[in-house]
């Protein structure tokens, strides 16, 4: 680990990381007995921050535009709380501590086999040998290809009923917002994180820069959640997934297992595979086919809902 924190460049997130590990998370680590993750503490740190950054621009961004733009008003609020604490769990909670950890320990143990048998461990540099000294243009192909993979994860999951019936907690929320982005079934996160988590290992993603990649590409979703009007225009909305564009797929009319508009980033992907559509006009959301519990329900109430629809599934 000590390897891969030293290629780490100083910036204020590690200075910010540095020190809130060395005055509560070590501390807490050696009370609780648990020092044998210290070598991990700063990557658990990092990316927290990360994600409470995240959190921070998300909200600076979306409030205001949600507030003087706003595509539909509400009488309450009080459904949107339940994904505001989705949010926290997926940017800043254990979800994405356990992304880095687990990717970080599944990745010393590819390397390890591949290099015991005399294989160079996957890198996307040995693909494309003119990315070697072009950080930069790396970090940007490796979002492209996250994102192309997660086009199809998120196909398959309105493609086969089962998935659908986890993935429909996703889709059962009528007020959908910023915060709406990482309502998410335990379980549909658990299959994204192994699928993102698969590809980064082939095309040899840096432990660090996974979660990041993972923060960044979330801020869009994040937005193109966002309950407002905006479009970034004929041309705009063709190059990156706006709120327009993603509403039309969470709209009751294309809710369920024959959607449009899967893309998570990048329409391009819904643009080559004919899954886009930039005509329909804005329409309410929701899942009418979702059992109430996962429109209104609490956190568990949500989870357990997408247990027995899945039962269901499975059984019809």
């Amino acid at each position: 680990m000590a390897q891969v924190l030293s290629h780490v460049p100083a910036h204020p997130f590690n200075d910010v990381a540095g020190w809130i590990e060395q005055t509560a998370v070590l501390p807490l680590l050696y009370r609780a007995g648990l020092m044998q993750w210290s070598e991990l503490s700063f990557g658990w740190t990092l990316v927290a921050v990360y994600g409470i950054t995240q959190m921070i621009l998300a909200y600076a961004v979306c409030v205001p535009l949600e507030r003087f733009h706003p595509l539909e008003r509400w009488t309450t609020s009080k459904p949107v709380l339940v994904d505001v604490f989705y949010t926290f769990l997926a940017r800043v909670g254990v979800l994405p501590i356990m992304t880095f950890v687990l990717f970080y320990a599944a990745q010393v143990q590819l390397d390890g086999f591949l290099a015991d048998r005399g294989y160079v461990p996957p890198m996307l540099e040995t693909i494309i040998p003119a990315l070697f000294g072009h950080p930069v243009v790396t970090f940007a192909l490796y979002a492209l290809i996250l994102d192309f993979t997660d086009y199809w994860r998120h196909r398959l999951s309105h493609r086969f009923s089962i998935w659908y019936a986890l993935h429909a907690v996703h889709h059962a929320q009528r007020q959908m917002t910023f915060w709406s982005d990482d309502r998410n079934h335990v379980i549909d996160e658990v299959l994204s994180f192994l699928w993102f988590m698969l590809i980064g290992l082939l095309i040899g993603i840096p432990p660090l820069q996974f979660p990041l990649l993972i923060l960044m590409l979330r801020f869009v979703e994040s937005l193109s959640h966002a309950n407002t009007t905006l479009s970034f225009g004929k041309i705009g909305d063709r190059l990156l997934v706006s709120p327009r564009f993603h509403r039309t797929h969470h709209g009751i009319l294309a809710a369920g297992q024959k959607s449009c508009n899967y893309g998570a980033v990048f329409p391009l992907w819904d643009i080559i595979f004919k899954t886009a559509d930039f005509a329909r006009p804005p329409t309410p959301t929701g899942d009418p086919t979702a059992p109430e519990a996962m429109a209104t329900g609490t956190y568990l109430a949500q989870q357990w809902s997408g247990i027995a629809h899945t039962v269901r599934a499975l059984r019809g």
